[in-house]
């Protein structure tokens, strides 16, 4: 299909230059460029489950001051 862009001087300037650069043309380079902005994502990986642990539950209550101390110290 044929169809005319407006492409700002600059970037119409870097794209020829990348063409001759590559030996292509610059309508190759801007069909490439749409195919990567419309590629499909990636399916999301299915992340397996976290595994989890037992620990018998909490030695001391951490709101306990007092009772967090003498659990680090070893009184």
């Amino acid at each position: 299909m044929k169809t005319t862009l407006q492409l700002d001087d600059r970037l119409a300037n870097r794209l020829k230059r990348e063409a001759a650069r590559q030996g292509r043309t610059m309508s190759e380079l801007v069909e490439m460029a749409l195919r990567l902005l419309f590629r499909a994502p990636p399916p999301a990986a299915d992340l397996p489950e976290l595994p989890s642990f037992d620990c018998g539950g909490s030695r001391v209550d951490v709101a306990d001051r007092d009772a967090l101390y003498e659990t680090l110290e070893g009184r």
